[in-house]
């Protein structure tokens, strides 16, 4: 019997157990319900936009948007080891200090204040280019500067001249500027929490990993979790835990496993058919996701990533990376962005933008007349829609419903415009004038602040950071304390992004490490940046 079952090896999942197994007197089994990782396409940092659509995604679509015109969103979630980290755009940022001030202060989250994580953010890296009170290097996380396209150079020229500075380090001091992403990645290959922290742990004899294996629901026996009830080969199978089980299946699948387990909404759960097992009325709801907008330009020339669709230069670019480990396969597309003022009343930027030297690199956004374009997408930062994760059957094989309520709240579709509206400024400047021919996407059509606003509503879709919906603090809302455990349940916690009580002001992959590193602590009782360095291993200071 393992001392601590973990359900889901994804971006925190894989973190913990690699963690809590570094006490050989401890027993760790992860179960990840989608296969290992051995897809090639999740190796090469060019390959996530083949497969955050395919078999290695749990293939979510959300409920109709009443604020997008009745849309429908496919919704990217991970099923594979690594999860989120495994097909993600890569893109590293952690967002600001005083998200997580926020946490601490205005959330009731004692112990998350920027100061009190930083050491685990710099205890999970191994940056390969920035140092200091910042930044760490020699953990298991590879954050790489890599090499840009010229064209995302142009993007960080013109948004200068629109009146960003530039900002070498988005995860430095502060955050508002332009520049260019550093990436989850390490020499030329995508590094995920199963390649950087999972991976080099699997030889312990005290960590066992079983894939393809759907968790059905937590047990629960006199107000304490003892184990999981698996799928397998058609059949059930009770598994046990000496001392806890942790949920760590992300924003979507955090809340439908506790809800299948009876604890949850109880009217919600009873209509079910549910056995209630603890009523407690926060889980499922509270989600938080970045809506994104994206901007298409036609391109006059093969300036951009697009050229290498045409075989010959899809032979070449193969060629460079096999030979080389670089060039345009080493790369993650969205090799640049900015962060920036909708709201100039806010303390911190409210808006966030990705570069693509390419278009119709991501699903649902259309390719260029001549095959060569670009893209700039941009969110902001910090919905005030809230929306929620329910179930839509008693059946653990059944998808969600996920109703993200995007624009719910009129100030996220401002701010929304706002973000399209410096994206075209950006997009305007004199660096950008050798090589654009025509705006493709919105196009000439849109001028009016309607028209801006019917444009979100048609082109919202998801930024793939579903964070919120086992929140974190106190109060008859809150999901988890600041310890991670699940209200009156013994022995129970969820330890992934659902647990975040706000969306941080960026990508989330960073933070939802930082979530396992602080989890494996909280559960082994350390002080928060004070584990000490395993045999063998460098940590970062």
């Amino acid at each position: 019997m393992p001392d601590y079952i973990i359900v889901g090896g994804g971006s925190a999942g894989c973190v913990m157990a690699a963690r809590l197994s570094e006490d050989a007197d401890v027993s760790v089994l992860l179960i990840e319900a989608g296969p290992r990782d051995t897809d090639r396409y999740i190796h090469m940092p060019v390959g996530f936009f083949k497969i955050s659509a395919g078999p290695l995604s749990w293939g979510y679509e959300t409920e109709p948007g009443r604020a997008i015109d009745g849309r429908t969103i496919p919704y990217p979630q991970g099923r594979v080891l690594g999860g989120g980290s495994s097909i993600n755009a890569q893109v590293f940022t952690r967002g600001c200090p005083e998200d997580y001030d926020a946490w601490a202060e205005e959330e009731g989250c004692d112990g998350w204040s920027f100061r009190e994580v930083l050491p685990l953010f710099r205890r999970s890296e191994d940056n390969d280019t920035f140092a200091g009170p910042f930044h760490g290097h020699g953990g298991p996380l590879g954050a790489s500067s890599g090499h840009p396209h010229p064209l995302t150079r142009v993007f960080v020229q013109a948004a200068q001249e629109a009146g960003l500075p530039f900002n070498p380090d988005f995860n430095g001091d502060h955050q508002a500027g332009t520049g260019f992403y550093q990436t989850t990645t390490r020499n030329g290959r995508r590094c995920s929490t199963a390649v950087g922290y999972l991976k080099p742990a699997l030889g312990r004899p005290n960590l066992a990993v079983r894939t393809d294996v759907l968790v059905r629901r937590i047990v629960v026996e006199a107000g304490r979790a003892v184990g999981v009830e698996i799928a397998t080969d058609g059949r059930s199978e009770i598994l046990r835990a000496e001392r806890e089980v942790i949920v760590a299946s992300g924003a979507i699948g955090s809340p439908k496993l506790l809800m299948l387990s009876g604890i949850g909404p109880a009217a919600h759960l009873a209509g079910h058919g549910i056995a209630v097992v603890h009523d407690l009325p926060g889980v499922g709801q509270n989600l938080q996701d970045h809506t994104n907008i994206d901007i298409v330009y036609q391109l006059n020339g093969p300036h951009s990533f697009d050229k290498y669709k045409k075989p010959h230069w899809k032979l070449m670019a193969g060629l460079e990376y096999l030979v080389l480990g670089k060039g345009p396969v080493a790369s993650n597309i969205v090799e640049g962005g900015a962060f920036w003022w909708g709201d100039k009343a806010e303390k911190t930027p409210d808006l966030q933008f990705h570069f693509l030297p390419g278009a119709g690199v991501e699903k649902g956004v259309g390719s260029v007349p001549g095959g060569n374009g670009c893209t700039l997408n941009s969110y902001h930062l910090r919905p005030r829609s809230r929306g929620s994760v329910t179930l839509r059957s008693a059946d653990p094989a059944a998808a969600p419903r996920i109703d993200t309520n995007a624009f719910a709240d009129p100030y996220d579709l401002d701010r929304a415009v706002d973000g399209v509206k410096i994206s075209q400024e950006i997009m305007a400047q004199e660096a950008f004038r050798p090589f654009i021919a025509a705006e493709h996407i919105p196009g000439k059509g849109v001028r009016s602040l309607a028209e801006y606003q019917a444009f979100a509503r048609s082109a919202a879709r998801t930024a793939y950071h579903p964070v919120g919906t086992c929140r974190m603090g106190h109060g008859e809302d809150a999901v988890v304390d600041p310890q991670l455990r699940v209200r009156g349940i013994e022995g129970l916690r969820v330890c992934d992004s659902s647990i975040m009580p706000r969306l941080v002001s960026s990508n989330t992959n960073a933070p939802t490490v930082m979530i396992g590193e602080k989890a494996s602590d909280l559960i082994r009782g350390n002080r928060t940046g004070a584990r000490q360095a395993a045999p063998g291993e460098a940590v970062g200071a």
